[in-house]
């Protein structure tokens, strides 16, 4: 009896610990997660790519997950200046203007998350991560509020979720 109960922890501790990192997407209205991105690169880094609603062109934002779970915004690259976009480089950052446009570098801006409303029309938001492109609208609807956020989950939870890098 005693050896069914050890089994039974031990096996429950194996399924039930959230041990493996991730990203986990999910939706900002209801909080349920809707997909993970599992990590396996130390930082474990990621790029959301979109169409900039104003001005059109293609802006890219570069982000890192530190030891800490916070997320770091480390590049922000995009082609024109325009509304929303910055025209020089904060504190510590540094400006650049290449042949693909502008960058800014040395970023270090901390974010417990990243809440988005991905774009009905124009937007078309990409997560790229380990050399994959992941459109967020084959898993939500267009205009929806998405809640990023550094987590870990459990084995059980690995098993019945949706990787996305798998699909």
């Amino acid at each position: 009896m005693f050896q069914t109960i050890v089994a039974l922890v031990l096996i429950s501790i194996v399924f039930l610990y959230p041990f493996f990192p991730v990203m986990a997407v999910e939706n900002g209205e209801s909080g349920k997660v809707l997909a993970y991105l599992p990590f396996e690169d130390d930082p474990s880094s990621f790029d959301i790519r979109y169409t900039h609603s104003v001005h059109k062109t293609p802006v890219q934002e570069s982000y890192y997950i530190a030891q800490s779970g916070e997320i770091v915004q480390y590049e922000l690259a995009y082609e024109t200046f325009g509304v929303g976009m910055p025209s020089d480089a904060g504190e510590g950052e540094r400006f650049v203007q290449d042949e693909d446009g502008y960058k800014i570098k040395d970023m270090n801006r901390q974010f417990p998350f990243i809440d988005l409303r991905t774009g009905k029309v124009i937007a078309d938001h990409i997560l790229l991560v380990q050399g994959k492109e992941i459109e967020l609208s084959t898993f939500i609807k267009p205009g929806s509020w998405v809640h990023l956020e550094s987590a870990s989950i459990s084995l059980w939870q690995w098993m019945k979720g949706v990787n996305v890098l798998e699909q």
